[in-house]
């Protein structure tokens, strides 16, 4: 095949150190535009972020040159050093280690609607439960006392 052809969808999923709720409803919407121009910048597709007080959910798209951890360490160290110094908040970091989990294009009109719906989703299921079911569904081997 003389050229190459690759549709990577992720969901990444990363919150706040300490689970501290510093996403306010009025902040969360210029820290969504920062990551997802950060994801632009690096030659992804934000397809939809959302979130609430102390994750994010990023649905992204990546070419096949992308390295996760990589893409995953500048948009969390870009993205966090900006907070700091453009909304003022020095003691803000997003916690060490994050989840990615792949999904079929096919599915991306659904699970956009899902990363945009997470404030009325956590009203009656917490992060932690939630966090678990994905990692189950995706067959992830973990240890429970590195998730927390």
């Amino acid at each position: 095949m003389p050229s190459t052809h690759v549709s990577l969808h992720y969901h990444l999923v990363f919150s706040t150190k300490h689970r501290e709720p510093w996403l306010s409803p009025e902040s969360r919407s210029r820290v969504h535009e920062y990551l997802g121009g950060t994801m632009r910048g690096m030659g992804g597709v934000a397809h939809a972020i959302g979130g609430t007080g102390d994750h994010v959910p990023v649905l992204a798209g990546l070419k096949a040159t992308h390295c996760l951890a990589e893409v995953m360490r500048e948009l969390k160290s870009d993205s966090s050093g900006w907070v700091r110094r453009d909304l003022g908040w020095p003691g803000f970091a997003w916690q060490e280690g994050y989840g990615a989990f792949t999904l079929a294009a096919s599915g991306i009109e659904s699970a956009r609607a899902y990363v945009l719906g997470q404030e009325e989703r956590h009203r009656t299921l917490t992060f932690q439960e939630e966090y678990l079911e994905f990692l189950e569904r995706g067959m992830v081997e973990f240890d429970a006392k590195w998730l927390w």
